[in-house]
């Protein structure tokens, strides 16, 4: 199958190891994965402050840069979220986030990675309440060789990130991520997971400041590893 990646703008310029995962995840499975080097951003951070002009533009080049694509896949629930709500039908149909893909689409569980560390999952907003992904990425972590897969208490609770509301709201998102994190910590995993970066980043900074000693890594970073 020919692949379209959508990296989004944060994979882009924070994020690109978690592209790169995604890139060889693919093609270890057997798939040829293209690159639409025009494409920029969804319009998901626009269309939220309000900006709905600006978002819609965006959204609508997005279509015209993957009209062609057979189908295309993103390491983002949020992003793929914009696309699914904002985007016509026919492209919106065509569009999956990673784990959807990978167990949905592709009728996929263990993609032959091994990751031997203890690991928690946090299920992002959108992946739960706009996607409905369900247990996809729980049952691609339980298929990882070495993993030590440990459950998360208050999973579906949001880590505050919400995009621009951290920034809005920066009090109450302080707040529901001290109890994310609080709940992170209990599982003594060495490692927070997910399916967006842009909630890996806001959990990632709460744990850097409190020198917890836990690192956050996207979903797809895992699924790619296959040693060490």
């Amino acid at each position: 199958m020919r692949i379209s990646i959508f990296i989004t703008c944060l994979g882009d310029t924070l994020f690109p190891e978690t592209g790169r995962a995604v890139v060889r995840l693919l093609e270890r499975l057997g798939h040829e994965v293209a690159f639409p080097e025009e494409q920029t951003c969804c319009g998901q951070m626009h269309f939220n402050s309000g900006y709905s002009e600006e978002g819609l533009a965006l959204a609508r080049r997005f279509e015209r840069v993957f009209a062609d694509a057979d189908v295309v896949v993103s390491p983002s629930a949020s992003c793929v979220g914009m696309v699914r709500e904002h985007c016509s039908p026919e492209l919106a149909s065509r569009v999956f986030e990673l784990a959807e893909f990978l167990v949905k689409r592709l009728g996929l569980e263990d993609v032959g990675a091994y990751y031997p560390h203890r690991v928690t999952y946090h299920p992002t907003c959108h992946s739960l309440r706009v996607l409905r992904v369900g247990d996809a990425p729980l049952r691609l972590l339980r298929a990882v060789r070495g993993i030590d897969l440990v459950e998360l208490g208050d999973a579906e609770e949001c880590c505050g990130f919400g995009g621009t509301f951290a920034v809005k709201n920066p009090d109450v998102s302080a707040a529901m991520l001290t109890d994310k994190i609080a709940h992170v910590l209990s599982t003594e995993a060495e490692v927070c997971t997910a399916g967006d970066s842009s909630c890996l980043m806001h959990i990632g900074g709460g744990l850097a400041r409190q020198r917890a000693g836990v690192r956050t890594v996207h979903l797809a970073e895992i699924l790619a590893s296959t040693g060490g």
